[in-house]
């Protein structure tokens, strides 16, 4: 039977919490054994879910964010989930350099940054009712595994 093990934490949309998260999130993951270079892939993809929910989810306002972690075999499954906005045309949030904020200076590279250092992206998003990003990544290799 695989191994599962799962985390919840909440906190206001400050852009002080992100550290926060990231450190929640590396300390959670560290049971999987992961490598230098995975922790830090994992807190950049985590860290541009958690700046969308801010900026674009709640525009600054300050609410509640929700990171969801769950461990099942060697996958780590993050979802950060808040209850803003939403995104009306989710498709086009995700192409790379577009960006409903371009005089703040905002790349536009998020969901890119989160598509290239995780596994797999998912996003749900409603209209009014908020966005729950799901991101999922492979982490270390099982005992016995080892690279060619």
């Amino acid at each position: 039977m695989e191994q599962t093990n799962e985390m919840r934490i909440e906190f206001d949309s400050r852009s002080c919490n992100e550290s926060f998260a990231r450190v929640a999130v590396a300390a959670f993951m560290t049971q999987l054994n992961p490598t230098l270079e995975e922790v830090a892939d994992v807190k950049t993809a985590l860290s541009e879910a958690v700046t969308n929910a801010i900026v674009h989810g709640y525009e600054n306002r300050v609410e509640k964010i929700t990171v969801h972690c769950a461990i099942r075999g060697q996958e780590l499954i993050l979802t950060v989930s808040d209850k803003g906005k939403g995104i009306a045309d989710v498709e086009k949030a995700m192409e790379p350099l577009f960006t409903t904020k371009p005089d703040s200076e905002r790349s536009g590279m998020g969901f890119a940054f989160m598509e290239a250092f995780m596994d797999e992206v998912q996003v749900r998003s409603a209209v009014g009712e908020g966005t729950a990003v799901t991101m999922k990544k492979k982490i270390g290799r099982p005992a016995g595994e080892y690279l060619d």
